[in-house]
């Protein structure tokens, strides 16, 4: 909410009108008529009592009576505990709830109690007994953080509400209800009313001053809120106090006989206790000397020198908690006896443990050893004067008057344990003990566990709720409750947190071990006695006078309670006026939010608690009260981080009302500044309807993660689309680029070829260069652009039939059909085919004559092209492309010639007669398949007459290669005695793109995460062929040659095309820089593509630079703004949904490339697919909505693989990326001022204007200025930076800390450490960037983590001694900066670089000055980038390299047993207040346990790792880093076995041990670990090897079998056996999959699994038991490699059942 955004609020102490009132906005606004009284209605509507509410549930009459009165009027009702008050109120519910559903009324019923525990049962009664929809609010549920929508939501679903008053009071000051909206409210324990409980202020502060007025229903059972009534009038008085400010009217019952018979009531009984009459004197003074010298001790602390306010509070505390402990237990002492005094001690004792911070300062700590001190020698005083004095000692047989002799016990305590004793025969007794002090439940409650004699009971406690170190959260209060209602627990010590409302129907029993206070008390702690015959004993001691007369009083004071509301007249009983009390408030006009001079000190308190702090400083207010004369004026300070930090209150009569009423002028002015919401709440930062970066009203549910997947379309080309092809005759002028194609090895050559399209392709496309990788060489493809070229008609046809020819004839089918599928086969080129030329591509590619073309030159290849046309037309005349039978000679002389061929120089094709020599390296096509060939060699010593190999299943079938054709292709041989050709077999285009994985012909081995035996070696497929078959095609090899690259080439070019379109749509076009096409493709390419650049390194650059372009924009725009609200908006803006979502609304998921090239689906202009992918999404379009409809989070969807129609799905998280991915790219090539383009392109608002820096510069330079003391302080620091700031107030406001507000300063570094994080984080990525461009993304991304962080800018500040110029207020920050300080002098003498884990971290604030020094040298140089690195490059140096990079040892160990196929497991325990974390690995035949300990979880495991990484590397178990963590990561994206896996660490198929010296990085690291190892404070540490000490859970032979579920699916076999192995602890079985291609089809397995096909799988597999050997099994063979493992993961599997290790479940 801006500040400049005025709120129209008046300032009034009255209601507001009724015409305002109605204005109120509201969807779910409930109302009546203005000054239409409640009772009206409800006569008007209800005629008689209905049935319906008494449905269930059989009211006693006396309850129908009050029913009745409540319906007619607001009724405070008195009853007896036990009376079904709470049953009267439900029928009251029910009734009115009826009714106002009838008639459509959707007004709110609201029940209010005013404990947790009473509104839980409350809930529960009122859920039971009704039908409405209930929900029962109170504040743990965190209802206090809910905003208006919460509310909305709640009260448009809900017809009942059940709270604490305190939550109706803040809904009603909120505005998020008004009492418009409420038909009834019910008041349990109404008599609370007073005061300023929330009860009366709900009345006072909205009901009275409010023209709607709901219904009201009190429940009570003593109207008396004071100790007692001194007369008739006093209780007149108390009464009509609460019927005003209730606005109701008591109503008790007349006749009591059916009362008195139905409710029981307890038998009242005293049990008295002699005086304590052991004197405890000496051991009470022993224990007042102990307490007096440890007071002392921590006294001395607080006149230590330089002590800060918080320091000197943390000492007040724990003197006060000291003087807490002694209390208690000299309470204890006198009350209870000797050994509830050792017991307080315990009880002491263990709370300081649980205390006890060993994160704090020394101070801190120091103050709390001496608690422990003090209380431990409190423990050894009582053990030096009573040895013997225990608990467990005392019994019923060793005389219990002795021990009250001695002092052991009280009397009291024994006369409780008396009555106790009496219960022994009623075994299911129920009794609540009532006693005064917490401490008191919790020592009888101990004491009592130890008695033998009584431990047939089952005794708990039960204490508040408040912020007490000795009090039970709400969560234990209710099943300590639970569990005495249920009768689990006997008996149950209890202060008064248990005296109102609690039901326990069966309590039998009710003790006050001290006695109650006030009537309310006695009369609601007898009340608990709900059981026939329940007794209600008072313990009382014997010739106390004092309490005699406190009971004398209670009993006369109820006596005149019961009197004085039996005996009042009703009409008369209200004649004291309505209350109307008058309060100034600020209120809200837009919601009807308001604030009052009670409300405003809270209101202020609770801004200042939203507002960013730390563990030294917590916001809060400071009032400075002056007076003068009778008047007082308040000051009001907030924390510099606020909206405003001073103002001053009017005049007032008193120093509370001037504080009050400065935080009402503070509320109001924080609601104008938009600190404070329109509901009067700490603004919390949502995007608004007219923010950029919101531009549909909700995120889709997962935007921007992996999870979701979402189906989008692929955007086309636009410069290879053209229309030209279907041009009736004539002819076309296209752009031509030439292709030439250079590779590496000698004598190896490639013809060129021209590109020819319509449009006209950007210079850095029409002038690149592309790499092409084959198996053992490489080829250099370079395109140029040439200009124009014309081809005319004849030209246009043939190069037509010259693409559909070759490109059909290499990569598919030019024959159509087949004999044995029934279909008539046909040429697909025997006519025109306008289909196979598509307007989205439509280009051609053409051989280059190269001994005419030259640099200057374009000489196309006709004769190529005419060759090629014209065995097109003699494909269409062959009648062998018929069904029927027929033999060659059928071709006619004309096609085969004339001459008769002669073995010794001539061979005979199907369409012309060539010499031997020319033979070689010949292209031919084969006319009965139209398969191209290359010629080998000729077979001189065969023909067509001899029979095949013996080896070969053809032998068995076909006597020779004449009676194959003829049997299988129906052809009759005219030559059969020609010698055969040798032919090498085109083979399926491969992807030449990456230098990761290079192809040679027939084999595909582009996964990564291959091991090197996995990859197998395919042979050549030669095949022999007669002569007779083929025809010559006219092309040379090396043109053939070419077009195996063309694919490849032509998808890069493609790719690069489409690079160049996103960058024209982004259209920025400056002067002075351009923006590569290849760095846009980087930028929109994935790591699934497996090519050598992704959008990873762009990506994390990409990412910084729009977080310091998005916090510079919000620094700027909102000055008055703290850290935490600019924190949000920054989130906001550069968050993976927004992100997503601009992507999405740019149409950017059209461009990105999301799926390895498969060449197999690439097709050229006039190429039919043979491996098409029919639509099935439903989208007719190429472009897909973006709808739910067309997302999904299933887990089996493939990511990347489009249809026909272009229709891929993708990863939500890949669009925000690529977002990303693009800022970094623009950021690249053109600097930030291109990277702010896009970012406006995109519609994020990050422009900066000039003006506003000018404005943060002035505004630094006013409100801090720098004190004289200071000056030269800050020339100190100026020259440590070599910079001299122009506003010194940026540099002084730069190392201010937030505490510093006790000392007077107004500002703080929050804001500039904002900016200055963004500052350092860009700055240091773009150098990592720019330094390191060979390395891997993920060590990029660990070595900015390495170097961004808050540790390591600490260890920067000390090393340039920024700690010494840092202003601040704090004793504890002092303290550990010094500790810090000397913690890194002492690294520095040992180690070059600190650990990554375990020893001190620095404090936060260290950093964050380094990060504020940051952003005020930016904003003082007026946002120049470049300067500010200039002064921190030498402050941040050295900068960590690859080489000297350390990670953290958990992460370390992972990828360690990660390469090696290991699992780790971890167990965590705890131990007093410390963490203990232990890790194994097992080996193949060593357990490796190490264990760390510390108080956190994470240092500990890092501790323990840190050892288990010394044992591995001295068993030789280490590995490169990263190597692993490249191969696997693109082994998940195509694996999804890994994915199913309930593991973090990665699997592989390799477990060698690396024998290779060890590297310098290598060394390094090992040595950075040891000193690491040697550093860490580890507790524990063990090793154990199996074979010299085996344990029986280690041992896999005495292992219960293990239940694993199987799937069948391909990779289940696989999941479970990794799943067992992890569980097992077993190291990762190993695979060798082995391949053969078969020469003829090979059929594999049986029935609806059968599969034919040429390349068989088998795989072998190997599994390592620990202790147990090594097997080694076969599986079945498989059309594919993962299937065949898959098949040998099952066999194993059911080898390890049936040697018991596991069980297979069906």
């Amino acid at each position: 909410m801006g500040a400049n955004n005025k709120r129209k609020a008046s300032e009034s102490p009255s209601p507001p009108s009724s015409d305002s009132s109605t204005n109120i906005a509201n969807p779910h606004k409930r109302v009546c008529s203005v000054g239409e009284s409640m009772s009206t209605i409800i006569e008007d509507e209800v005629k008689e009592t209905t049935a319906e509410s008494f449905k269930g549930f059989n009211p006693r009459r006396y309850q129908i009576e009050v029913f009745k009165v409540a319906l007619r009027r607001n009724t405070i009702a008195v009853l007896e505990t036990g009376s079904g008050k709470t049953m009267i109120a439900v029928m009251l519910m029910k009734e009115i709830g009826n009714v106002m559903r009838n008639n459509g009324d959707n007004r709110l019923i609201i029940f209010m109690a005013p404990t947790v525990n009473l509104v839980n049962q409350q809930f529960e009664v009122i859920k039971r007994h009704t039908d409405f929809k209930v929900e029962e609010y109170y504040g743990a549920k965190g209802i206090d953080e809910w905003n208006a929508k919460c509310w909305e939501k709640e009260i448009g679903t809900k017809e009942v509400m059940v709270m604490t008053p305190q939550i109706l009071l803040d809904a009603l000051r909120n505005a998020f209800i008004t009492l418009a909206m409420i038909r009834l409210l019910v008041f349990d324990e109404c008599h609370r009313a007073s005061g300023n409980h929330p009860y009366a202020k709900i009345m006072k502060e909205f009901y009275h001053k409010s023209d709607y007025k709901p219904n009201i229903f009190g429940m009570t059972a003593s109207p008396v809120v004071r100790k007692g009534v001194s007369s008739i009038i006093d209780c007149e008085v108390q009464f009509s106090e609460l019927e005003s400010i209730m606005d109701s009217q008591i109503y008790t019952l007349d006749g009591r006989t059916e009362l008195e018979q139905l409710v029981p009531s307890a038998q009242e009984t005293n049990r008295y206790y002699s005086a304590n009459s052991f004197p405890h004197e000496a051991l009470a003074k022993k224990m007042e000397d102990s307490w007096a010298k440890f007071d002392a001790k921590v006294a001395h602390f607080q006149a230590s020198p330089n002590q800060f306010k918080d320091t000197d509070d943390t000492i007040k505390a724990m003197r006060k908690r000291l003087y807490s402990y002694h209390a208690k237990i000299l309470y204890c002492l006198d009350d209870l006896g000797l050994i509830c005094a050792y017991e307080a001690a315990q009880v002491c004792m263990e709370t300081v443990r649980a205390l006890n911070n060993i994160d704090g300062c020394e101070l801190s700590r120091a103050s709390f050893l001496q608690c422990k001190k003090f209380l431990e020698e409190v423990l050894d005083i009582i053990k030096e004067t009573f040895p013997h004095v225990t608990a467990d000692s005392f019994t019923e047989e060793n005389g219990c008057l002795e021990a009250i002799k001695m002092g052991h016990i009280s009397p009291k305590l024994y006369e409780l344990l008396q009555i106790f004793h009496s219960f022994e025969g009623s075994k299911k007794v129920l009794c609540m003990i009532f006693v005064e002090r917490i401490i008191t439940a919790k020592v009888i409650d101990r004491f009592m566990k130890k008695l033998d004699f009584l431990s047939y009971f089952t005794v708990s406690f039960l204490t508040g709720g408040n912020t007490s170190v000795d009090a039970l959260t709400p969560k234990m209060q209710k099943n300590t409750l639970d569990s005495f209602r249920c009768g689990k627990v006997n008996l149950l010590f209890t202060t008064d947190v248990a005296e109102e409302g609690i039901d326990v129907h069966n309590c039998s029993c009710v003790i006050r071990f001290d006695l109650p206070k006030t009537v309310r008390s006695y009369v609601q702690s007898r009340g608990r006695a709900r059981q026939n015959d329940s007794k209600y004993i008072l313990m009382i001691e014997r010739g106390n006078i004092n309490q005699r007369n406190l009971l004398f009083d209670i009993i006369r004071s109820e006596r005149s309670v019961t009197d004085t509301a039996l005996n009042r007249c009703p009409d008369t009983c209200t004649s004291k006026e309505p209350f109307c009390e008058e309060t100034k408030a600020y209120f809200v006009e837009s919601t009807g939010a308001t604030v009052t001079i009670d409300s405003s000190v809270s209101l202020i308190y609770r801004y200042c608690e939203k507002l960013p702090g730390d563990k030294y400083f917590t916001p809060k207010p400071i009032f400075q009260c002056e007076s003068y004369g009778n008047s007082y004026v308040c000051t009001l300070i907030l924390p510099p981080n606020a909206a405003f930090q001073n103002i001053e209150g009017p005049e007032s009569r008193s120093s509370h009302l001037s504080k009050q009423l400065v935080c009402l002028e503070a509320c109001k002015k924080l609601h104008q500044m938009g600190a404070l919401d329109d509901h009067l709440l700490p603004s919390i930062e949502e995007p608004s309807e007219n923010d950029q970066i919101k531009m549909t009203k909700e995120s889709a549910s997962g935007a921007g993660t992996t999870k979701r997947k979402e189906l989008h379309g692929t955007s086309i080309v636009r410069a290879l689309s053209g229309t030209w092809a279907h041009r009736p005759n004539g002819g076309v002028t296209l752009q031509a680029y030439k292709i030439n194609f250079s590779c590496d090895r000698v004598g190896e050559h490639y013809s060129g070829f021209v590109l020819l399209v319509e449009a006209t392709l950007d210079d850095d496309v029409a002038n690149t260069e592309v790499d092409l990788y084959l198996v053992d060489k490489s080829v250099k493809s370079s395109i140029s652009s040439y200009g124009q070229v014309h081809l005319d008609s004849e030209q246009v046809e043939k190069s037509k039939l010259f693409h559909e020819f070759l490109f059909n004839g290499l990569y598919g089918k030019l024959f159509v059909g087949s004999k044995s599928s029934g279909i008539q086969r046909n040429f697909l080129l025997e006519t025109k085919n306008k289909s196979l030329w598509n307007t989205p591509t439509m280009y051609l590619l053409l051989p280059l004559d190269l001994s005419i073309s030259s640099d200057e030159t374009l000489s196309i290849d006709w004769k190529v092209i005419y060759a090629c046309a014209f065995v097109v037309e003699f494909l269409k005349k062959g009648s062998l492309l018929g069904a029927e039978p027929c033999s060659t000679s059928s071709m006619g002389d004309s096609a085969l010639g004339s001459t008769s061929p002669s073995r010794s120089n001539v061979i005979q094709l199907a369409n012309n007669s060539v010499q031997f020599h020319n033979l070689k390296d010949m292209v031919v096509l084969a006319i009965h398949t139209g398969r191209i060939y290359s010629v080998l060699d000729v077979k001189l010593e065969t023909s067509a007459e001899s029979p095949f190999e013996e080896s070969s299943d053809m032998a068995l079938v076909y006597t020779s290669f004449s009676d194959y054709f003829n049997k299988k292709y129906g052809i009759e041989l005219r030559h059969p005695g020609q010698p055969l050709l040798l032919l090498k077999q085109s083979h399926n285009p491969h992807n030449l793109l990456s230098s990761k994985s290079r192809h040679e012909g027939g084999s595909i081995n582009s996964r990564a995460g291959n091991t090197a035996h996995d990859k197998v070696q395919k042979p050549q497929a030669h095949v022999h062929m007669p002569p007779e078959l083929l025809v010559g095609v006219g092309i040379s090899i090396n043109v053939l040659k070419s077009f195996y690259l063309l694919p490849s080439l032509m998808h890069r070019l493609e790719s690069l095309l489409l690079a160049s379109q996103l960058r024209e749509e982004i259209a920025y076009h400056p002067s002075n820089c351009h923006i590569s096409s290849l760095l846009i493709l980087e930028a929109i390419t994935t790591l699934r593509c497996n090519e050598d650049f992704s959008l990873e390194r762009l990506e994390l650059l990409g990412d910084s630079v729009l977080k310091y372009a998005v916090s510079c924009h919000l620094f700027l725009k909102y000055p008055n703004k703290h850290e935490g609200l600019l924190s949000t908006r920054r989130s906001w803006a550069v968050c993976n949904s927004t992100l997503h979502k601009l992507g999405t609304y740019r149409k950017l998921q059209g461009y990105i490339r999301d799926v390895e090239f498969d060449p197999r689906r690439w097709t050229a202009p006039g190429q039919c697919s043979i491996h098409p992918l029919p639509c099935t999404c439903g989208v007719e379009t190429s472009e897909v909505p973006l709808e739910d409809t067309y997302a999904s989070a299933s887990t089996s969807i493939v990511i990347g693989k489009a249809c026909d129609r272009g229709h891929r799905w993708m990863c939500s998280k890949t669009i925000a990326d690529c977002v990303e991915a693009l800022i970094g790219a623009y950021y690249v090539g053109g600097g930030l001022n291109a990277a702010l383009s896009l970012l406006k392109w995109l519609s994020i608002d990050a422009e900066v204007e000039p003006l506003l820096v000018d404005q943060a510069m002035s505004s630094a330079a006013l409100w801090s200025r720098v004190p004289h003391s200071k000056v030269e302080e800050i020339k100190s620091l100026e020259s440590k930076l070599n910079y001299e700031f122009s506003v010194k107030g940026l540099l002084l406001e730069a190392v201010t800390h937030a505490s510093h507000q006790e000392l007077g300063a107004s500002y703080c570094y929050q804001r500039l450490e904002f900016l200055g994080d963004s500052v350092l984080d860009l700055l240091i990525t773009n150098h990592l960037f720019q330094s390191h461009t060979n390395i891997d993304p993920g060590e990029l991304t660990d070595l900015r983590s390495a170097s961004v962080n808050n540790e390591n800018f600490a260890r920067v500040a000390v090393k340039h001694n920024f700690q010494n110029h840092l202003q601040h207020a704090s004793g504890f920050l002092l303290e550990q900066i010094e500790e810090y300080v000397k913690y890194s002098g002492e690294l520095l003498d040992t180690l070059k670089s600190p650990p990554s884990q375990g020893g001190s971290k620095g404090p936060k604030v260290l950093g964050d000055i380094v990060e504020s020094i940051a952003g005020a040298i930016l904003i003082d140089s007026r946002l120049d980038l470049s300067t500010v690195w200039g002064k921190f490059k030498p402050v941040l140096s050295p900068i960590v390299t690859p080489e000297e990079l350390d990670l953290p040892p958990f992460r370390e160990l992972n990828e360690l047993c990660s390469h090696h196929g290991y699992f780790i497991s971890v167990k965590c325990t705890s131990v007093e207040q410390d963490v203990v974390v232990e890790l194994g690995v097992q080996l193949k035949d060593v357990l490796l346990v190490r264990k760390g300990r510390d108080r956190k979880q994470k240092a500990a495991k890092g501790q323990a790792a840190l050892l288990l990484l010394k044992d591995l590397e001295e068993r030789g178990l280490s590995h490169s880093r990263y190597v692993s963590r490249k191969q696997y990561e693109h082994k998940a994206l195509d694996d999804s076995v890994f994915s199913k896996l309930d593991t973090k660490i990665t699997l592989t198929q390799e477990d060698s041990v690396s024998k290779e010296p060890k590297s310098s990085k290598k060394q390094k690291m090992t040595e950075s670990m040891r000193a690491r190892a040697s550093s860490a404070d580890i507790s524990y540490s063990e090793c154990h090897n199996l074979d010299d000490s085996p344990k029986k859970e280690c041992s896999p032979s005495l292992t219960a079998p293990v239940n694993v579920s199987l799937s069948t699916k391909k990779g289940g076999p696989r999941t479970t056996l990794y799943g067992l192995c992890k569980k097992l602890q077993w190291p990762m079985p190993k695979f060798h999959s082995t391949e053969e291609i078969a020469r003829s089809p090979v059929v594999v397995s049986e029935g609806p699994e059968k599969k034919v096909g040429f390349n068989i799988f088998t795989s072998k597999i190997t599994l390592h038991i620990p202790n147990c050997g090594v097997i080694e099994l076969g599986g079945e063979p498989k059309m594919d490699k993962k299937s065949s493992q898959d098949s040998a993961a099952l066999v194993l599997l059911h080898e390890l059942a049936k040697q018991g290790r596991c069980v297979i479940l069906d």
